[in-house]
């Protein structure tokens, strides 16, 4: 399963969309505001792994450095393969 995080950590849906991430243990996608996860991030917490759009976190000023060392940088063709990819997919969007 893979679960899309568009929104901020701090908002009630960015709650949400982490929580079930980590009760389904599925894969983690960050975008938009989503990104803003990265500075707050517990990837040992998930069962799954965590993927950054990485054109997202350039536009918010993040830097490499700022990005979990378990965390994967990941382009908009490989967004595009994890979803076709994936059995389920679920976006609060």
């Amino acid at each position: 399963m893979l679960v899309i995080v568009k929104n901020s950590i701090d908002t009630p849906e960015g709650k949400r969309e982490v929580r079930l991430a980590r009760d389904m243990a599925a894969d983690l996608v960050l975008i938009q505001n989503g990104v803003y996860f990265v500075r707050n991030a517990e990837p040992n917490d998930f069962g799954g792994k965590v993927y950054v759009l990485y054109e997202d976190l350039l536009l918010r000023g993040f830097s490499d450095g700022e990005i979990g060392k378990d965390m994967e940088k990941i382009d908009y063709t490989i967004l595009v393969d994890l979803l076709v990819g994936s059995d389920k997919v679920v976006g609060m969007l």
